[in-house]
């Protein structure tokens, strides 16, 4: 049960985060040493409040202070009225997809381009589709979904950057040409891929070239990297540098 973190607003009915999705979040993992990577979601959550016309109070951050958890989620919202923080522990099925994996289909978005309104590089609190989405990826019998433009590009999952391994260079996708959310994440990992001998690049992929890589995973702030198994149906080999990057990015290792 998600516990509500002293100093936080009240949100009330008339709301219009809670009326229309108008507001945005970030969730944190957090560590027994506090929230991981506190300053790049701040920023980020800052990039996607702007998008909305809104501003992140001073106050949210002060309310991450202190906060410690073995294997937590912090999740950090802000709507044009108010702003609050929760905390839980990691999802037994988020921790169990760190170490068994995932199964990955594709679907396409019917998207080529974004319209100049589009909210899709920013994480507002309208993410009911984004459930949807892989609720019906569960229905057809996988654990999650990559999203793919018109054109067969991959572009990311409903709550997960996309990341490949061709070679010795690990790779994402470039949010700001796709026009997806840029991956906190993602973009941690890429900055560390020298530290285990790897290049780190962000480029294109179609979904045909996919199949072809060493290793596709799916990552995200509390999930860190989960390694797709199967995509489309067709087994992968696991691959030797899912436990490597795992422990690059500092997650505990799951258990069954």
């Amino acid at each position: 049960m998600s516990v509500v973190i002293p100093g936080s607003g009240e949100l009330t009915p008339t709301d219009r985060g809670l009326l229309y999705g108008e507001g945005v979040f970030e969730t944190l993992h957090v560590r027994p040493d506090g929230p991981w990577l506190l300053d790049a979601h701040l920023a980020r959550l800052a990039r996607s409040a702007a998008a909305l016309g809104l501003e992140v109070p001073a106050g949210l951050a002060d309310l991450c202070a202190g906060i410690t958890h073995p294997d937590g989620a912090l999740r950090l919202v802000v709507t044009p009225s108010t702003y609050f923080a929760t905390l839980d522990a990691v999802p037994d099925t988020v921790r169990l997809q760190r170490r068994a994996g995932i199964r990955l289909i594709t679907h396409d978005l019917g998207v080529t381009t974004r319209p100049p309104w589009s909210l899709a590089g920013a994480k507002t609190l309208s993410y009911a589709e984004n459930l949807a989405a892989r609720r019906w990826a569960v229905a057809q019998g996988a654990d999650d979904l990559l999203w793919l433009n018109s054109r067969g590009d991959a572009l990311e999952g409903p709550t997960a950057s996309l990341i490949w391994l061709t070679g010795d260079t690990l790779c994402t996708v470039p949010a700001e040409r796709a026009g997806i959310l840029p991956g906190t994440t993602a973009a941690h990992l890429l900055s560390l891929a020298a530290e285990v001998g790897l290049h780190a690049e962000e480029r294109m992929i179609t979904a045909a070239e996919l199949p072809g890589t060493d290793a596709i995973w799916l990552v995200s702030s509390l999930r860190g990297l989960a390694e797709a198994t199967t995509l489309n149906g067709t087994p992968r080999v696991a691959s030797t540098w899912t436990p490597r990057l795992q422990d690059l990015l500092g997650f505990p290792r799951a258990r069954a």
